[in-house]
């Protein structure tokens, strides 16, 4: 099985057509109140040169559903990733694939991740979500043959291939990993797209 590439966090049209030039899978944009929040005419603009193979993902945090759809619509998004506190009803009302941002500081925090089972994934992060901070993740091994796993949290070249050995994700999510001075580096994401691609197992 490969694992797939996303690459969270893009901002400018610059962002877009680096990631239309590589082995990218999925492409993340933030909703949520964040130093890398874009709107959704900037997503929309984005979303429109991107590569149709790519797929995007809206990332929310406590929005409501309504919202989300109409946001998603508008966008041509195509799976909504949620962080905040959501209920699998809530989850449910949304319109699109749901990918649940769950947060890991300890092998206990893998109970949430049943509640969430019957969706399109569970995204495994650190404690705080989006700082680039690595969590244990031998307290996830062996979860992605139940459930599709993304896994987040510090990722970045020099440490993917250690992720991919430990918990077999069927994505890696990175953005802070792939930056330089706050934005997305060519190169960076260049390695670290060739480290994850040349893994199969």
């Amino acid at each position: 099985m490969n694992t797939k590439v996303k690459i969270c966090g893009l901002k400018t049209l610059e962002d877009i057509h680096i990631v239309n030039k590589y082995e990218v899978d999925y492409v993340g944009f933030v909703f949520a109140p964040s130093k890398r929040r874009v709107s959704i005419e900037e997503v929309k603009e984005m979303m429109s040169v991107l590569r149709k193979d790519i797929k995007g993902v809206g990332v929310f945090v406590n929005t409501k559903h309504e919202e989300v759809n109409n946001m998603m619509k508008y966008c041509g998004l195509h799976i909504a990733q949620l962080h905040g506190n959501e209920s699998l009803e809530e989850c449910n009302k949304i319109n699109y694939p749901v990918w649940k941002g769950i947060a890991v500081a300890s092998d206990g925090d893998i109970e949430k991740v049943q509640e969430y089972k019957n969706l399109s994934g569970v995204l495994l992060d650190g404690a705080k979500a989006g700082s680039g901070e690595k969590f244990d993740w031998d307290f996830i091994k062996g979860i992605s043959n139940e459930f599709f796993t993304i896994l987040a949290g510090g990722l970045r070249a020099e440490n993917v291939e250690e992720g991919i050995l430990t918990v077999s994700p069927h994505v890696v999510d990175v953005s802070s990993g792939v930056e330089s001075n706050g934005k997305k580096d060519e190169e960076k994401i260049k390695e670290f797209i060739r480290r994850v691609k040349r893994y199969e197992y």
